[in-house]
């Protein structure tokens, strides 16, 4: 595809109609009409300009070859026009990380498991299995969700990206063949919240050619069969039964009772929500819906108070995002433009940071004995 389907292509991805285009920039809905119906080309400033509101990179429009199928996947899809605006963010932000990888010859293969099986046949004692299997084989011990993130980051190559955004139970993953797999949280929610979110997104992927089409872009939201699977996955992978068990067992007194406090500490070490543990004890000591339902609603107050004493802050970008555009700038890879662009800062900001890096750059001798 050329030049004009893909104006056409990255405007309607983000679902914006011509007269939408005009608002934003100085490209008038008529001119805009004459480059995606190639009766004219726009010129250099005007891609520009087009490629930011876009959230592409100007190459994306000069490239031949078919157009790719972009599937980001949602749990609690956000409504237009926020999720559109989202899933470009992700793709872009996925796109720029690879660029950096590729020009900082650090690029490294993505190192997870991708099942090809039956989806009818897939069910919670696979998903159990599953969960199993990946704590074995990344060495994620009795309490995952305490390095949950970085073996996903460091050790399977996940890109993984925080923005705030609302509905808070939303979050979304896509696995593109060029560019990797990456996951989208919400930084919104607190980190054991977040944790869950990364394990159910974490499925998603492994699986995704098991609910997924090659090449079809319908299959962008979870079937409820498929959450649920994932949810089980995301249960068993950050709270072992076993372990999970022995936790619980230590925190009851005389009278085998627990004190929010004793829930707490449990759902501590495992880094993971109050809510998340009730249903895990569920399933654990064979308790009801009504009993995780009953008991959620007692300590909505204290867990509501906790989640706010516990709130942090994280980082759009992983930090190997931002090393890789620091080594790139400081190499003379790209520019310091680009750089402000790629770190979400601005070019005074860039230029002030090189300055500093201009003073602060040496060299570290290690002694040998």
């Amino acid at each position: 595809m050329g030049l004009a389907e893909r104006l056409k292509f990255a405007r309607q991805s983000l679902k914006l109609t011509l007269n939408d285009v005009e608002v934003k920039t100085s490209v008038g809905a008529s001119t805009l009409s004459e480059f995606e119906n190639e009766k004219r080309e726009p010129r250099l400033l005007q891609l520009k300009e087009l490629a930011e509101l876009y959230r592409r990179s100007t190459a994306f429009f000069l490239e031949d070859g078919p157009l790719p199928t972009e599937i980001v996947l949602w749990r609690s899809r956000p409504n237009s026009p926020v999720v559109e605006e989202l899933q470009a963010k992700l793709l872009r932000l996925t796109e720029q990380y690879h660029h950096l990888e590729q020009w900082c010859d650090d690029h490294e293969e993505l190192d997870l498991p991708c099942l090809a099986v039956d989806a009818s046949r897939f069910g919670y004692h696979d998903a159990e299995k599953l969960a199993h299997d990946f704590r074995n084989k990344y060495g994620l011990g009795e309490r995952p969700g305490q390095s949950l993130i970085r073996v996903v980051e460091e050790i399977c190559k996940v890109k993984v990206f925080h923005i705030p955004f609302e509905p808070s139970g939303s979050a979304a993953c896509t696995r593109h063949d060029q560019f990797g797999a990456a996951i989208l949280l919400n930084s919104n929610n607190v980190r054991w919240r977040r944790n869950f979110d990364l394990a159910q997104e974490l499925f998603h992927l492994v699986t995704w050619n098991v609910f997924r089409q090659v090449g079809d872009p319908s299959f962008s939201e979870a079937s409820d069969k498929e959450e649920k699977l994932a949810t089980c996955f995301a249960r068993n992978l950050l709270m072992p039964q076993e372990p999970l068990r022995i936790a619980i067992q230590s925190q009851q007194n005389a009278s085998n009772k627990l004190s929010f406090d004793d829930l707490f500490e449990v759902a501590r070490q495992f880094d993971v929500s109050i809510e998340a543990l009730f249903w895990q004890m569920k399933f654990v000591f064979g308790g009801t819906t009504e009993w995780v339902q009953e008991n959620l609603a007692k300590l909505k107050g204290q867990i509501s108070f906790w989640d706010q004493r516990q709130h942090d802050d994280p980082q759009v970008r992983p930090l190997r995002f931002e090393a890789l555009a620091s080594e790139a700038l400081r190499k003379g890879l790209i520019s310091t433009g680009k750089y402000a662009e790629y770190v979400g800062i601005t070019r005074r900001e860039a230029m002030r940071l090189v300055e500093q890096e201009a003073y602060d750059d040496a060299e570290i001798e290690i002694a040998h004995s």
